[in-house]
């Protein structure tokens, strides 16, 4: 049978810069393991931070993206024109329009099938960016007959 569903995820406030969320999102959606395959679509429902697909093992790269971002768009810069939220409101609307705010991932077996080294990632680009909601989407075909079991 195939199967629609839709769920909100609030994930917490985070501080400025790339944060691993994939368990929070896996957590959030135990319907998953009911399916044998299909596909997961996270829309992340703001303009200030950003979602996206990168290495999950060595926390250094999160560190060197945000250091990067920073300097392709900076806070302060005199061309801005929308400031009237802060300093760092236009800088994470342009971080979000490069690096996303949807993901559309597949599932095998029960599972997201992210890749050996893959995480989800939110971008937080604002100093103080609050909770975000992330819209979730899952369709996919359920197993025939019992799920499998944990390899």
């Amino acid at each position: 049978m195939t199967t629609w569903q839709q769920v909100v995820i609030s994930l917490r406030s985070r501080s400025r810069g790339f944060h691993l969320v994939s368990e929070e999102i896996i957590n959030a959606l135990p319907m998953i393991a009911n399916l044998q395959c299909g596909l997961c679509h996270l829309l992340l429902q703001h303009t200030s931070a950003s979602l996206l697909l990168n290495e999950s093992y060595d926390p250094d790269v999160r560190v060197d993206l945000e250091s990067w971002a920073r300097r392709a768009a900076a806070d302060d810069e005199a061309y801005y024109v929308h400031t009237l939220e802060g300093s760092d409101d236009m800088p994470a609307h342009i971080k979000s329009a490069l690096f996303g705010t949807s993901l559309t991932l597949p599932i095998h077996q029960g599972r997201l099938a992210l890749g050996t080294w893959q995480g989800i990632w939110l971008g937080e680009h604002r100093q103080h960016g609050g909770s975000r909601r992330i819209m979730a989407t899952i369709h996919g075909q359920e197993h025939q007959g019992n799920p499998p079991l944990d390899e």
